[in-house]
């Protein structure tokens, strides 16, 4: 099977946030979906099935604790790693999400691009940006 770009899921619902979130991946190589909200989100996990979703925690129509949630229960998703992105680092909001199936907690500061590209290294998702292929669309 042919090598094709890892590709990660944005759901976040500032276009701001996610499209300079875009850029940082798609610079390293990687295919970027986005979607502004919870629900858009999990539609769009499930009909791409991306190698990572990147989750903000706050958002309109559904929250990320319940967008992470709905992809954990659903089996064409729960393999799917998640990483929470979030402007309050509340230690049960944190201890939630883990426990919901999240993999990963980046706080949205200075130093989010830095601590995102290299959790995407942890699981294997920027190696060289290239995989034999989850994602579909």
């Amino acid at each position: 099977m042919a090598a094709t770009p890892c590709t990660v899921l944005i759901v976040e619902d500032s276009p701001i946030q996610a499209l300079a979130l875009q850029q940082t991946l798609e610079q390293k190589g990687l295919r970027v979906l986005r979607a502004l909200d919870g629900c858009t989100g999990v539609a769009m996990a499930e009909r791409y099935r991306p190698d990572v979703v990147v989750l903000d925690v706050q958002m309109p129509k559904m929250n990320g604790l319940e967008a992470c949630r709905r992809l954990k229960q659903n089996p064409v998703t729960q393999n799917i790693p998640i990483v929470m992105l979030t402007a309050h680092g509340e230690p049960a909001t944190l201890t939630q999400g883990l426990d919901l199936g999240a993999v990963d907690f980046i706080p949205k500061d200075a130093f989010s691009d830095t601590v995102l590209l290299e959790t995407l290294r942890q699981l294997r998702v920027l190696d060289d940006g290239l995989r034999s292929g989850n994602a579909q669309g």
